[in-house]
């Protein structure tokens, strides 16, 4: 994927989702009211919390009992012990923590602080403490949109499902793609040449967390929040590659 122009569009008035929505026709439905036409090769960056809160991945942390593990860290990094115990269940392994947050890896293989559960943007009643998890498998989720997409409209398209993630030595978060379909996700330069002739030897671009990226600018994170965001201009998305090729393996991960 070698770009010169790209073009982004966020998709407004996009209704509140609840569990058991069919999402993908909301998607299709909003796209047809706005003035952004859905086209074949389009890709749809789509905010991981309308897709968890389509699939009914919602906890009211009322029903959670926290474990004696949840409680003792709870304790150590200053949380609510029901939080950490859905922290815990939802993660392979605690990365690391301090007083404030607990880095884990989920257990979709994503390092990320607390699992990536979050209480913003969700409606509860009086007596709730609604907070949303993860997709349980955001490139099948991904996969899904794609086809039912294309069911409704017989449009082409790519899917990618966006979040914003804190890094390492770095303020602020950024957009990265929890899940994809149809867009390719990581560019391997290796073997091309620079402008000076020089082999590249170690160059590869996460083209799909760049992508998310720039649509995320455009989401909002508060009251201004768009969760649907069109991309056009990349190209072909007749691809197999999901967000699992960007994972690191433990043995080449210095930080763990």
């Amino acid at each position: 994927m070698s770009l010169k122009s790209l073009s982004l569009s966020a998709i407004l008035d996009i209704p509140l989702i609840k569990p058991g929505n069919n999402l993908a026709q909301i998607l299709v439905n909003s796209l047809l009211k706005s003035s952004v036409k859905i086209q074949d090769n389009d890709i749809l960056a789509i905010a991981q919390k309308i897709v968890s809160k389509a699939e009914g991945q919602l906890v009211d942390l009322n029903t959670v009992i926290p474990s004696t593990n949840a409680i003792e860290l709870a304790e150590k990094v200053d949380k609510d012990p029901r939080q950490i115990e859905l922290i815990l269940s939802e993660s392979k392994a605690v990365v690391g923590h301090k007083p404030g947050v607990v880095i884990v890896e989920h257990h979709s293989g994503i390092i990320l602080a607390n699992a990536g559960i979050d209480h913003s943007n969700i409606e509860c009643n009086d007596n709730q403490e609604m907070v949303s998890l993860l997709p349980k498998d955001s490139n099948k989720s991904a996969r899904q949109l794609k086809k039912d997409i294309k069911n409704l409209c017989d449009k082409n398209i790519g899917i990618i499902i966006t979040d914003s993630i804190g890094r390492p030595w770095r303020l602020g978060t950024t957009g990265v793609a929890l899940g994809s379909a149809g867009v390719q996700v990581i560019r391997d330069l290796r073997g091309d040449r620079d402008i000076f002739g020089r082999e590249l030897k170690v160059s590869e671009t996460a083209d799909v967390d760049s992508l998310a990226s720039a649509a995320c600018l455009l989401m909002g994170e508060g009251d201004d929040a768009s969760p649907l965001v069109s991309i056009r201009g990349v190209g072909s998305t007749n691809t197999d590659d999901d967000t699992r090729q960007l994972l690191r393996s433990p043995s080449d991960d210095l930080f763990r």
